[in-house]
């Protein structure tokens, strides 16, 4: 029954809507889903587990896998929400340990004695464990494989397994089971279900959204295609929104860096990584790639523990002056622990490297020149360092999209030239940034005892 808004397909009086009902409803010892994002899906299982484990002929405890501590929690805030729905008798424990090696859940107990352990991404804390397994947002955990591998065998006994998530890349482990499924005959017997954004407002998605939306919300006056084009028209690029909401998964064998390496880099949603750079223990390095009208300029930094250059700070400056732009970097430039920097020299950069390196010295400013051949080098230090899990940078949608948009092409001349299509969020800018300061964090820690 429609409420209030411009949605055009009722949301009926259903609890949950068709897509929903059908995974609850389906009891196949294995299921998968490839859906879009933020549709309800999690609500929807987090019904299932608190009204299936509340029963009295109810026998396993159930297992939740989530990409973080974050969506841990919140997964255990919304079974007890269907728990006080249902009126069942349910006490959320809060965050217990599980074993020796530190692993924690967030717990809800049930009055028949079963719990619900929800976790968070660490493969580990699901070994010995019998039960119901959910795995959450699977692709983007840092090693599907391996989850699947710990996770599967705790239904041997009985139980069921339940994986759902958007996609990371066509290699990702998700991905292979999906396509296994669908297209080579399904031998693990799977209960494939895949819904889109799309499909998801074709059954009253909008409707339901628009009930819960306050008075003042833009998306109140929407239709389904005006909320089709507001989703699409949000995302950085074309590639995240068929991947994220569409059910298809990015092109690895066409970028230059793969989702999966990318995902195994990447901080966790709930983990700070923008820490004071005064505080730093290791040695800052930066890099810049310069821009003005089209282009962004960015300044990335990353402080060097052991073999590992942890991002500590991303600035991204849109047709900033130079005067602005010299000022934040030399704000970071002048810093005990700063160390190297290099700077994108190509055209406009010229005068902005010379002026930096004036100021600060020529140990610790360097210039480069964005020749195809230095972009080459450039281009595959960050890909070892992405493959070698060397790096880690923000869990964030518009870097990932500048990180995959590199492309490597070779000419027909056989020259390999590095290209990435100009979007709203600029030219690659953040990748080229990066890698300028994983350069500058290659000199050797000698020659900074001659010049500190």
């Amino acid at each position: 029954m429609k409420t209030r808004g411009n949605a055009k397909v009722a949301d009926g009086s259903a609890r949950f809507l068709p897509y929903q009902a059908a995974w609850i409803k389906d009891r196949a010892r294995l299921k998968i889903a490839e859906k879009s994002r933020q549709i309800g899906w999690t609500w929807a299982t987090a019904y299932s587990l608190a009204a299936r484990k509340s029963l009295k002929k109810a026998r396993l405890d159930a297992w939740i896998s989530s990409r973080d501590e974050i969506q841990a929690r919140l997964f255990v805030v919304d079974c007890s929400h269907f728990a006080r729905i249902l009126n069942l008798a349910a006490r959320d424990l809060g965050e217990i340990v599980l074993d020796g090696k530190g692993s924690t859940a967030f717990v809800l107990a049930f009055a028949n004695g079963l719990r619900l352990h929800s976790i968070s991404s660490n493969p580990d804390a699901q070994a010995g464990k019998r039960g119901d397994r959910v795995l959450d947002e699977f692709a983007l955990h840092p090693d599907p494989r391996r989850l699947y591998a710990i996770a599967y065998p705790g239904i041997t006994w009985g139980g069921s397994l339940e994986i759902f998530s958007t996609h990371r890349g066509s290699a990702n482990y998700f991905n292979e089971l999906i396509e296994e499924a669908r297209h080579k005959g399904n031998p693990k017997g799977f209960s494939v279900h895949r819904v889109t954004l799309e499909d998801a407002l074709a059954q009253g998605f909008l409707s339901r959204l628009q009930s819960r939306l306050p008075e003042d919300d833009a998306r109140l006056g929407m239709d389904e295609a005006d909320y089709f084009n507001f989703i699409k028209n949000g995302c950085p690029d074309e590639e995240t929104f068929l991947q994220e909401y569409m059910c298809v998964p990015g092109d690895d064998n066409a970028a230059f860096l793969s989702w999966e390496s990318i995902a195994g880099c990447e901080y966790r949603r709930d983990e700070a990584w923008q820490a004071d750079l005064e505080d730093a223990k290791g040695p800052l390095y930066t890099g810049v790639d310069v821009g003005r009208e089209h282009d962004w300029t960015v300044i990335w930094v990353v402080e060097r523990l052991g073999d590992v250059s942890y991002t500590r700070r991303v600035i991204c400056l849109k047709q900033a002056g130079f005067d602005a732009q010299e000022s934040a970097l030399y704000e970071i430039l002048a810093l005990p622990r700063a160390r190297r920097c290099c700077i994108d020299e190509t055209g406009i950069g010229r005068q902005f490297a010379e002026r930096a390196r004036q100021r600060f010295g020529a140990g610790r400013v360097e210039g480069v020149s964005f020749t195809a051949a230095v972009k080459e080098e450039l281009a595959f230090l960050a890909r070892g360092a992405f493959e070698d899990r060397a790096v880690r940078v923000p869990n964030d949608e518009k870097v990932r999209s500048d990180l995959r948009a590199i492309r490597k092409e070779t000419t027909a001349a056989g020259n390999v030239r590095f290209q990435a299509d100009r979007g709203p969020g600029g030219h690659s800018d953040r990748f080229w940034a990066l890698a300028l300061a994983l350069h500058a964090a290659e000199t050797k820690q000698e020659i900074w005892a001659l010049v500190a």
